[in-house]
């Protein structure tokens, strides 16, 4: 149907809107400078309701509606294990991760690793993980939402696709640098709820127009007796993608890694934790995110499945001209990511593809803005302040976290054209980061947990880490990634262990932490939810396995 005048004004309106309210929430006190935890922990006053919106926010961009769904084109159904054993995460995350870095009054995950370990191995990581978020994370989030203005809004071809990079950006810096975390967390709730009505709709005409008769009901029925296999959580050998999601390994193995790692030590997903009013707010957050978690596969992997039908075409299935060429390249491979940007262009009726690409943007821009203020944060209060000027005041310091993200943004507008050869993006992010998050995991359980764990064996086992990341990963090993990452974690921690044993004369090391019973005692209401969350991502998997 293509883009129209009523789509670009309900688009423009949300741009507006969401630009607006977000300068609207920065505004200062009268009379009030912003000091690093008004910038960097918006307060510490944000509710529940606007921390597990906020979460998701940040966590589903355009590596999740655009990358999944080409993922579910790929795979189907076993690529929403990343969306329903993240629920799960999340409730080991409230549990066992919170009490302890809310106890430590920390602004950023770098700053426990010093609390915890040094200096060394604090700045060590704050590198990395400005490196990450810039070359990888940014990166990838503003090519992937390009792309897929360009394939609603253009032609395709790759001609807006520069124009989209500067726009996403700009709405992005437009309010997240001036206002901080408040103004990304307040904007992330109106932006949640686009997002997840959004992609409903996208689910919803999809499944309408699979048939020719039409119908939801109808278009349930068909997917499912026509790409049955798709529907499969537990992938067998024999399967394709099987590198990329090892059957049982998922649920046992390196799954673990890469949701623990994400959901408990990466600074622009727990930051929004960190700024809750009280631990107890925090963790009904969390679980508010974990039921949320539960609903993303509907509106980000069944649309590829639908277009995985609509591409090969089976009997009772809607014809469509020109599909086979709008997914292949010239090499003749097919470019997956296509599926979502083309289901949205082909179905969707003026004005509620507007509302569409409005919800995509949403997401990738409360992405964007996420990531901006953590690499903010982390250069500012861990390179910035304790190596380039100590005895920074509160304007200075907000001012550096301002300059820092808008060398990250140009960065990554720099970078991103360079990803247009990747075939499943998604992939591609867990793959990548998979190589660095095990040996960090294995860092933050152990010195979480095992109080004999030193700095000398944390700094080894790193480093160490990202050897065995990479001997894994060659040819000769030929293991999938998932697998990689859990022996991985596995030999860091065996590398901890060894290394602390020899190199503390101690029962415990001086800067261990120190937990108790008490400290990880939750309410009935975060036990209840935690309960209801377990029960249905045991029933999904019963259901699909």
């Amino acid at each position: 149907m293509g883009f129209t005048i009523i789509d670009t004004i309900v688009f423009c309106l949300y741009c507006a809107v969401i630009v607006g309210i977000g300068l609207w929430v920065s505004q200062d006190e009268e009379g009030h400078q912003k000091n690093a935890e008004d910038y960097f922990l918006a307060s510490k006053s944000l509710p529940w309701w606007a921390i597990g919106a906020s979460l998701i926010a940040a966590n589903i961009s355009a590596e999740q509606i655009i990358g999944m769904s080409g993922s579910g084109f790929a795979v189907g159904l076993a690529i929403a294990s990343y969306e329903w054993m993240a629920a799960i995460t999340l409730i080991i995350v409230g549990k066992y991760f919170l009490p302890i870095f809310i106890e430590k009054e920390i602004f950023t995950i770098p700053e426990f690793v010093e609390k915890r370990f040094n200096t060394t191995l604090k700045t060590i990581l704050a590198v990395f993980w400005i490196a990450l978020f810039v070359f990888v994370n940014l990166t990838t989030v503003l090519y992937l939402g390009a792309l897929a203005l360009d394939t609603i809004m253009g032609t395709g071809d790759g001609s807006l696709l520069v124009y989209a990079l500067i726009g996403l950006s700009a709405i992005a810096a437009a309010y997240s640098l001036y206002g901080g975390l408040s103004a990304v967390a307040w904007t992330d709730v109106l932006q949640v709820g686009l997002l997840v009505l959004g992609g409903l709709v996208v689910t919803f005409a999809g499944l309408y127009h699979l048939t020719p008769d039409g119908g939801i009901i109808d278009g349930i029925t068909h997917l499912y007796e026509v790409a049955g296999d798709k529907f499969q959580m537990i992938l067998d050998r024999s399967n394709p993608e099987f590198n990329n999601l090892p059957g049982i390994a998922v649920l046992i193995g390196g799954m673990w890694v890469a949701n623990l790692y994400y959901w408990g030590f990466n600074q622009y997903i727990i930051q929004r934790t960190l700024a809750a009013k009280s631990l107890e707010e925090s963790q009904k957050g969390i679980i508010f995110a974990g039921f949320l978690k539960l609903l993303i596969p509907l509106i980000v992997v069944i649309p590829g499945i639908i277009v995985y039908v609509l591409f090969n075409q089976p009997e009772g299935t809607t014809q469509m001209s020109g599909i086979v060429d709008v997914f292949t390249q010239p090499d003749g491979s097919i470019k997956y990511d296509n599926a979502y940007p083309w289901l949205m262009k082909v179905f969707l009726s003026p004005g509620f593809l507007g509302l569409v690409v409005a919800a995509l943007a949403a997401a990738i821009v409360s992405s964007v803005a996420s990531m901006l203020n953590s690499v903010a944060t982390i250069f500012t209060m861990d390179i910035y302040i304790p190596y380039i000027n100590p005895d920074a005041t509160d304007k200075e310091t907000v001012n550096m976290g301002r300059i820092s993200a808008g060398v990250a943004l140009v960065t990554a507008i720099i970078v991103a054209p360079q990803l247009d050869n990747v075939p499943q993006v998604f992939q591609y992010i867990q793959e990548y980061t998979g190589m660095v998050s095990p040996g960090i995991l294995a860092v933050f359980l152990m010195g979480l947990f095992w109080k004999k764990t030193t700095a000398k064996g944390a700094i080894y086992g790193v480093l160490v880490s990202i050897v065995i990341a990479v001997f894994l990963k060659s040819p000769a090993v030929q293991l999938p990634f998932l697998d990689q990452m859990f022996y991985t974690l596995i030999a860091t921690m065996a590398i901890i262990v060894g290394v602390s044993l020899t190199t503390n004369p101690h029962d415990e090391d001086p800067k261990a932490i120190h937990t108790t019973a008490d400290m990880f005692q939750t309410t009935p209401a975060f036990n209840i939810g935690a309960y209801v969350i377990l029960v249905i991502v045991a029933v999904l998997y019963a259901v699909f396995w």
